[in-house]
């Protein structure tokens, strides 16, 4: 008599095609229908995958005519404002957009904006950037600061001493911005312009601007009154707690932190206030002549 829980090798096998026999028995045959839907599914994804290549090459082509015409445009553009006639060594339409900056930051001034200050602790060594005005090597014995009015009078030539008396000295930690985009915290000190220029009260009273020339002629800066009126405006003697050097502008330097460094003249040897705007060195080569930021 056969055991009925026995197993072996046969009654294994036979329970194996059993087993696949109800799988193949779940799994009914596709029909024509289904076949149909499936080359159908099969024929959609090939045409998707078509139509995107298309717009993928249309959309690229579209693409490179545009970027290639927007190109074109530009060089166009760059091409007819290089051949318009100058004015101020620059093509006219830059000198009216720099006019029109100027305009802008005339009308927004305001003596009460200030440059913001910071603790002495944050001040930096600043680059040296630009010698023009520097030579021949500074004299400082023999250094004198000329100061003219209208039509080139003169009205004093002084010793640093005498440029410093009856002034209060001002220590200022401003940012010294480059028009190339650098800048460095610096901790100024020295003298306010408006201090030194008040002793020229009946003079200031009839001009509108003042210019600044280094002592061999060859650097020069204009600023309106009101820039070199402004109290944070000084004449620096020193820098970063030390004697201001050659490099940086021994005696005596411009700093306006309102303006960009290409107005903070170095080595100051005539102060002209004066009725018309005066020549300017960077303006002359196309940079605006306010240089405001």
């Amino acid at each position: 008599m056969t055991d009925p829980t026995r197993t072996d090798g046969h009654d294994a096998a036979g329970q194996d095609e059993v087993v696949g026999f109800l799988h193949r028995a779940d799994v009914p045959e596709p029909t024509v229908r289904d076949r149909r839907a499936r080359a159908f599914a099969a024929q959609a994804r090939e045409e998707t995958t078509r139509v995107s290549r298309a717009t993928y090459v249309q959309q690229t082509r579209r693409s490179l005519l545009t970027g290639a015409a927007g190109v074109a445009a530009v060089g166009l553009g760059w091409g007819w404002l290089l051949r318009r006639p100058e004015d101020g060594n620059i093509p006219w339409p830059l000198r009216r957009g720099f006019e029109w900056n100027e305009a802008v930051w005339s009308t927004l001034y305001d003596p009460g904006r200030l440059a913001p200050e910071f603790d002495v602790s944050a001040a930096e060594d600043i680059r040296v950037n630009g010698t023009i005005g520097l030579d021949p090597p500074l004299d400082a014995a023999a250094w004198r600061l000329r100061v003219e009015g209208p039509d080139g009078q003169p009205l004093d030539e002084l010793g640093l001493v005498d440029v410093l008396d009856g002034t209060s000295p001002v220590r200022q930690v401003t940012e010294h911005k480059c028009i190339e985009g650098w800048s460095n915290v610096v901790a100024w000190e020295g003298i306010r312009f408006a201090d030194f220029a008040g002793r020229y009260e009946s003079v200031l009273a009839d001009t509108g601007y003042v210019q600044l020339v280094t002592p061999d002629e060859a650097y020069y800066v204009g600023l309106d009154a009101d820039t070199a009126m402004h109290p944070q405006t000084l004449l620096a003697t020193g820098l970063n707690g030390q004697p201001l050097t050659s490099d940086h502008g021994a005696p005596l330097r411009l700093v306006t932190p309102l303006h960009y460094g290409i107005k903070a003249l170095k080595r100051i040897g005539t102060i002209r206030f004066t009725n018309d705007r005066p020549a300017d060195y960077w303006a002359e080569r196309g940079y605006d002549w306010d240089s405001s930021h």
